[in-house]
């Protein structure tokens, strides 16, 4: 028997015998039942053809439907109100990203608006909220919620958190200021140690300067400095980086002026310390013989003072500031040093210095890196006072420190005498005429705008000593470059320019975070700390460390 099997599929199969020839025999099936089989058997045949390529399509189609049906149905656990309202565009790749973030957003804009928002009262309890990520996928998928309150919870999840960064924020920088008014162990032990040295030392109580010396005090040949602190160490380190940095040390005289507090251990570490070439001078104010007008004026400048900075402190209580930069602003102005009468008493440096004509003077919070005596050269045109007032970054360039920084612009008299933005010049490195401010009632007019701010409900200006200056030095002050003064380094700082700190001849910590304290920028803290001697035996004593 042969099989005859068409070349073009199985669409015919014919059967006969193997020895027969055309006629008639065994095998010939013809006519009859046997034409019949034949028949019967071809349609049993064309239907496996037919059936055989449906069973292996349906053998493919159905595993792949039911685990595409099954994660639908997971999926949809998460997001839909039923798996069937999300399986129609989800089984034949309804599942898109792109239409999985359409989705997504159409829920997020709705949850923007306050119609159609699902549980809000509960939601917006903060309590009920999820508390991480995690649990915010545990608490959907358990409870079927559908994909707009998935958004409307991860929403109010994000503002919540956001709040709670905000929050952590304000705290972190009020407790950074807090940390700015204080004055660390080592400072206090500085300042106790010398005081006792002062006592039982016969040498920490030797004359400043020495006798040969005491000629150069007033003589107007040398270059005088003046500093106003209650700062031991720092007072050192201003007066050391300056006789380091000049190449003529021996003209130098520096005129420290201290409290009462402060002056036996002021006067006992230049004692035990002598400075190379220079000389040092050491002055409490207790020595001073002021005429009872000076004193009255003195005593009540620091009252207003005093009362400008309560009035500004009971308004912060009361309100509520959005910024960073806004609430750090104001936090700076409560600083105990505005309040300080040797932070006040530098508009007094012609009465405390009757005898000099020019000087420059240097906060306590300054580190020198240049040379400073060209600045008693400067010519200032007949002015008074020397200061920088562009910044590094050009002209009228002075981030922070626009006049609008400083005054109430919406009270008239200020806003009809100063411009709000203009540039407020630096106080902490100035070089002072002090001839041509003895010609001038620049004093006097200190004290009438200290009175017209009493007048106002202190309101005109915020605390401190720069702004009352300001209006007292109007039109007596002399641009120098700002080569001279690079300020600002007390403040948090993201990023140092090196070069531009190395080369400005001095460098100055204004602002909280004073190089003495841990919350100044390393970077920045190690230009003062070089100048400090760690292998003097008080230093060691009071673990004071770089």
């Amino acid at each position: 028997m042969k099989f005859y099997i068409s070349a073009r599929g199985i669409n015919r199969l014919t059967i006969s015998e193997a020895g027969g020839g055309g006629g008639g025999g065994r095998g010939a099936m013809k006519g009859g039942k046997g034409s019949a089989a034949a028949g019967g058997g071809t349609r049993r045949i064309y239907r496996r053809r037919v059936l055989l390529p449906v069973v292996l399509a349906l053998g493919l189609l159905l595993p792949f439907l039911f685990v595409r049906t099954a994660f639908v149905v997971l999926e949809s656990a998460s997001f839909c109100s039923s798996s069937l309202d999300c399986m129609g565009w989800r089984i034949f790749g309804g599942n898109d990203p792109a239409l999985l973030r359409e989705e997504l957003t159409r829920a997020l804009l709705e949850t923007s608006s306050t119609d159609g928002q699902i549980g809000i009262r509960e939601i917006e309890d903060p309590t009920l909220l999820p508390a991480s990520f995690k649990d915010l996928v545990k608490d959907v998928t358990s409870n079927k919620q559908d994909i707009k309150t998935f958004a409307f919870k991860t929403k109010a999840m994000m503002a919540k958190m956001e709040q709670m960064v905000q929050s952590a924020r304000r705290h972190e920088y009020i407790n950074w200021h807090l940390a700015s008014h204080g004055i660390p162990k080592s400072l206090q032990c500085l300042s106790l140690i010398l005081a006792e040295e002062y006592a039982v030392n016969a040498m920490a109580r030797s004359r400043l300067p020495s006798p040969e010396f005491v000629s150069r005090l007033t003589d107007p040949s040398f270059h005088h400095v003046v500093l106003l602190t209650d700062n031991v160490l720092a007072a050192s380190v201003v007066i050391s980086s300056a006789v380091n940095s000049s190449t003529h040390p021996e003209k130098f005289v520096f005129h420290v002026v201290t409290d009462k507090k402060t002056y036996t251990a002021m006067h006992a570490w230049f004692a035990m310390n002598s400075i190379n070439s220079a000389v040092v001078e050491v002055k409490g104010l207790h020595q001073y013989d002021w005429s009872h007008k000076v004193n009255v004026a003195i005593k009540e400048m620091l009252e207003i003072h005093h009362l400008i900075w309560k009035n500004k402190y009971d308004s912060l209580k009361e309100e509520v500031f959005e910024y960073q930069q806004e609430l750090e602003k104001n936090l700076e102005v409560l600083s105990p040093s505005f309040v300080s009468l040797l932070n006040h008493l530098r508009i007094y440096i012609p009465e405390l210095f009757p005898d000099l004509d020019k000087i420059v003077f240097l906060d306590d919070d300054i580190v020198v890196q240049h040379d400073l005596s060209s600045l008693w050269e400067l010519d200032l045109n007949g002015k008074v006072v020397g200061a920088v007032v562009d910044s590094w970054c050009g002209r009228d360039c002075c981030p922070r420190r626009k006049y609008n920084d400083f005054f109430n612009f919406t009270n008239p008299m200020i806003s009809a005498k100063l411009d709000s933005d203009r540039c407020a010049w630096l106080y902490g490195m100035n070089i002072f005429d002090l001839q041509a401010w003895r010609k001038t009632n620049i004093t006097a007019t200190y004290h009438q705008w200290l009175k017209l701010n009493l007048n106002h409900g202190f309101t005109l200006w915020h605390p401190g000593a720069l702004p009352p200056a300001l209006l007292a030095f109007e039109g007596h002050m002399q641009r120098i470059d700002p080569s001279w003064h690079m300020a600002g380094l007390g403040h948090r700082v993201s990023q140092v320019n090196k070069y531009m700190l190395e080369a400005a001849a001095v460098i100055h910590f204004s602002g909280p975070a004073k190089p003495w304290l841990e919350i100044g920028a390393p970077e920045v803290r190690s230009f003062w700390y070089r100048h400090v001697n760690f292998s003097n035996g008080f230093i060691k004593r009071c673990g004071t460390t770089g």
